[in-house]
């Protein structure tokens, strides 16, 4: 947005520089020619007339002073020796000066064969006090018409430049309130694109009264995003209904399995009445043991799935916990060979003892189940920083590509008896104790699961 805020500036200077700057050179044109019209262009031409009339008085004067000397009409004075000299020294035959207190008097120096004479006559016009007035009065105009140009100039600059920053400052804060919304609704969309469909435009309640292209454009994001969050609801909860439909269902079909062999056993029982013998009593005592065990041991899987065990977490020391569950197991699985491969360190970790035991139960009775008699089991830990690893590698024949796809999800189960429960109860307990179950590249060749856990912290004083 800062872009767009940006040209809209960059569009307003090419939009008012040029007409300023007409502006500008008009205004001061309009100056130069009033300044012309104006009592000071009166003024400067009355000066220059006096200034023409006191030239005019002093050359008459001049002239006429002379020609009294020629034709004899005016008495000289004899200057002294050394003023001669001086006046031989300035290298001048004659010259004219104004004296006298006001410059009434024409002094007029002649330079003779062997003294300078002085010849006088007194002026009606005191030209020395005139031309001094007329210097001044020229002066004095043209002071005043430099300053009134720099005074108009500098007004006129200073009144255009601060409109036009008046301007400009209106104008960037116009563009940072119209581009805010966008902003906003920018990173709104940033945000429900990456999954956060809560995301709600917070300014829409301030632009929601306009009628703008921008306020519609936030209503229909809010509109879109209460739309998609509704959907993924539905969505969330329609999936929820159809995975224990499926368990339903799943259940339904392992009761029936069940209760399949049990009708079919009491039937038989009927049809013999009497002619039963023991023998096969007992076996039929027996199928039906079995099975109402398998119904009891599928009916308490789905309650242990779906209730919620305590968490009480504790320090455990995963070497002895997994050389515990091995040897448990291997009572069971005899025909299994276990291997470990255990941290020399022998390190600890953070979690609830008891959900640890039912994650390393389930994930090595599976490896010992899928490597089968004579295969191999591998049971390891390791440290990496903050966290503790716990894996189990078999030799069996791995994971599918269909099993991989939906290896935690309590609906499936790839193994015979199996209720595809096991791994679910695995990673949720992983899971509350703060930790999680990973899929691994086997090293034996088949399946192979990583527990992580938090490590307990190393106690240096203890040594721990």
């Amino acid at each position: 947005m800062n872009r767009l805020r940006t040209r809209l500036i960059a569009v307003f200077l090419l939009a008012t520089l040029v007409p300023l700057g007409l502006t500008l050179w008009t205004s001061l044109s309009l100056l130069e020619r009033s300044l012309q019209l104006a009592p000071l262009s009166q003024m400067d031409a009355l000066s220059q007339s006096l200034e023409k009339t006191g030239r005019e008085l002093y050359q008459q004067a001049r002239e006429s002073l002379r020609q009294d000397v020629v034709e004899g009409r005016v008495k000289p004075v004899e200057l002294s020796p050394t003023d001669a000299q001086a006046f031989r020294d300035r290298g001048l035959d004659e010259e004219f000066v104004l004296a006298g207190a006001n410059g009434n008097r024409l002094d007029y120096y002649v330079l003779g064969k062997h003294s300078v004479m002085l010849y006088s006559r007194q002026l009606n016009v005191p030209l020395g006090e005139l031309t001094k007035q007329i210097g001044d009065a020229r002066q004095t105009v043209e002071t005043s018409g430099v300053l009134v140009r720099r005074g108009f100039r500098g007004a006129l600059l200073l009144i255009a430049a601060s409109l036009w920053l008046a301007a400009l400052a209106a104008l960037v804060f116009l563009a940072a309130r119209i581009t805010r919304p966008i902003r906003q609704l920018t990173q709104g969309l940033e945000r429900v694109a990456a999954g956060d469909l809560a995301t709600r435009v917070p300014g829409s309640s301030l632009n929601s009264r306009g009628s703008g292209e921008i306020a519609a454009a936030m209503q229909a994001f809010n509109h879109m995003a209460s739309q998609l969050q509704q959907a993924q609801e539905r969505l969330i909860q329609v999936t929820r209904v159809a995975s224990w439909q499926a368990l339903a269902r799943k259940m339904a079909h392992e009761v029936k399995n069940s209760l399949t062999p049990i009708r079919l056993t009491m039937e038989e029982i009927v049809s013999r009445q009497g002619a039963a013998d023991g023998a096969f009593l007992e076996q039929a005592a027996q199928i039906v043991a079995d099975e109402v065990n398998t119904l009891e041991k599928r009916v308490r899987a789905f309650s242990e799935f779906s209730a919620e065990p305590p968490v009480l977490p504790a320090e455990i020391d995963v070497n002895a916990l997994v050389e515990e569950r091995v040897s448990f197991l291997k009572n069971a699985h005899p025909e299994v060979i276990y291997q470990m491969n255990l941290a020399p360190d022998r390190p600890k970790a953070v979690a609830d003892p008891d959900l640890i035991k039912g994650v390393l139960t389930n994930l090595l009775e599976n490896a010992a189940e899928a490597a089968r008699p004579g295969g191999v089991v591998l049971a390891r830990t390791t440290r990496a920083g903050e966290q503790l690893n716990i894996e189990v590698h078999d030799s069996g024949p791995g994971l599918s590509l269909q099993a991989q796809s939906s290896l935690f999800e309590p609906t499936i189960s790839f193994k015979k008896g199996g209720m595809g429960l096991g791994l679910s109860i695995a990673r949720r307990s992983a899971l509350l104790c703060g930790g999680d179950i990973q899929t691994l590249h086997g090293e034996l060749g088949g399946a192979a699961f990583r527990v992580i856990l938090a490590a307990a912290h190393i106690d240096s004083a203890n040594g721990v």
